[in-house]
């Protein structure tokens, strides 16, 4: 492990007892001490890349009390442009950023964003109120327009601060003002997350000393059979797997031992959005609770459902929310193909400039394309027993897809990707054509024996006609 790895490894393993602690504070301390120990890691670890944040927090909060009513597209708009600057600093003459630095700036972006549509959406219910002299029902909405401290507080809030997951201001502020967070769940769903990740960080140190990814930029490599290359992929996603299943359950431990993004289960939380009911903040002795609203990954749907479009539910899932909710709904186009990709685009370029995140995250429509083609052609017309056969071939199809596109992920560049992908010549992209063009001809072949039928049915008309007028004139 690098010594980067290790300090992100110290600072989640610390979150945990911590977290706990901040069960004890009330809300105004919690507020302050989450601020200070979250300010605290960035100075120790981005040093003078700290202004980077702090820059993009007061920019948001002067879009938001300029003018809240565009403040949605404004916050959008002003993190995407800074993110480019932060990416390209070093043309300005200005020191490269810190890894830290980078991560600390992806998720304050995803914050800032999703804070502007919470003041957005909260202006508005407020005027429907106005007008309708009724209080609106509107689900888990702000109470009040935040303060520049209330917005400081929730950036740099210590939880998730470099790993995630991503949560809303008002999931923030619900931590802040739990009645009684001694009585929640604690220790027994943090062990639960806490279990997997030693046979994962296992796995993961396990597997990639076996198979580097350094290896597959060599020309030794290169010269390996079609096979071995093929199955080196299987390998790279699986390391690539196991690390990210051992950060983000340690980092969801992070968030359940404080408590943050703990709701009843009757509030139907979702992973990022949290509630999408309203429900009672009372403390019932008999209330279940959970953590969905900061669950970041489900380990066993992400390997074994059966779609592409499925596997991305699963992975990132806070993340995801966040591209659903204020990319996607957002998109200029209404095919679902078209609304992915551009979905795919956006999340790409908030990963990074690296060409590999664009080859990778472009390939996922054309995947979702072929799915969908050869869904409607084929397993449409397979009785339960087809359609069960059908479900394996396609899961097995899907994980090779995103083995494929794990290696434009990893590898970064366009040359070392397209290398990679051409080794094994192109196959997943091979497939997912074929799957398309088989779609459309047996679509069209449906089409046209519909065609047929219609035509006979209508020739069959026309001679009953026939017949009946010549029976009246009889008559």
């Amino acid at each position: 492990m690098s010594p980067d790895e290790l300090i992100y490894l110290g600072i989640l393993a610390a979150s945990i007892p911590v977290g706990f602690l901040f069960r004890y504070l009330s809300p105004p301390v919690k507020q302050g001490s989450a601020l200070l120990l979250g300010l605290s890691i960035t100075i120790a670890t981005c040093h003078i890349h700290t202004l980077h944040s702090l820059v993009t927090v007061i920019g948001t909060w002067i879009i938001i009390k300029s003018s809240w009513r565009h403040a949605p597209a404004l916050s959008l708009s002003w993190t995407f442009l800074y993110l480019l600057f932060f990416r390209l600093i070093t043309w300005f003459g200005l020191p490269q950023p810190t890894p830290f630095a980078n991560a600390v700036q992806l998720l304050l972006t995803l914050k800032m964003v999703s804070l502007a549509n919470e003041v957005h959406s909260f202006y508005i219910e407020k005027k429907k109120e106005v007008s309708s002299f009724a209080k609106s029902p509107v689900i888990a909405g702000i109470a009040q327009e935040p303060s520049l401290y209330d917005i400081l507080s929730y950036s740099y809030c210590y939880v998730g601060i470099m790993t995630g997951p991503f949560f809303r201001f008002q999931t923030y502020t619900d931590w802040l003002t739990q009645p009684s967070p001694l009585s929640l769940p604690g220790w027994e769903p943090c062990l639960q997350r806490l279990k997997p990740i030693p046979v994962y960080g296992a796995l993961f140190l396990a597997v990639n000393s076996v198979f580097p990814l350094s290896y597959v930029r060599t020309e030794e490599f290169l010269d390996q059979n079609f096979f071995y290359r093929f199955l080196y992929m299987i390998a790279i996603f699986f390391v690539f797997r196991m690390r990210f299943y051992s950060a983000w359950c340690g980092a969801e431990a992070g968030c359940i031992s404080s408590g943050l993004g703990c709701y009843p289960e009757k509030a139907l939380s979702k992973p990022g959005g949290g509630p999408t009911v309203n429900y009672s903040p009372d403390l019932p002795t008999e209330e279940k609770y959970d953590f969905k609203t900061i669950q970041n990954i489900d380990c066993y749907n992400t390997d074994f459902c059966v779609k592409v479009r499925h596997g991305m539910r699963y992975w990132n899932m806070t993340v995801q929310w966040w591209l659903h909710s204020y990319i996607y709904a957002n998109a200029p186009f209404k095919a679902y193909t078209l609304r992915a990709a551009w979905t795919m685009f956006i999340s790409a370029y908030w990963h990074g400039l690296h060409a590999g995140y664009y080859l990778s995250f472009l390939t996922i429509p054309l995947c979702i394309a072929a799915e969908s083609a050869m869904e409607a052609s084929v397993r449409a017309k397979l009785g339960p027993h087809g359609q069960n056969i059908f479900d394996w071939v396609h899961w097995f199809l899907k994980m090779r897809a995103y083995d494929y596109m794990c290696m434009g992920f990893v590898l970064l560049k366009a040359s070392d990707t397209i290398n990679y992908w051409m080794s094994i010549y192109f196959t997943v992209h091979i497939i997912a054509v074929c799957c398309i063009i088989v779609g459309m001809f047996l679509k069209g072949e449906k089409r046209e024996r519909r065609r047929g039928n219609n035509e006979e049915t209508t020739e069959g008309q026309k001679i009953e006609n026939v017949k009946e007028k010549i029976g009246d004139k009889t008559d």
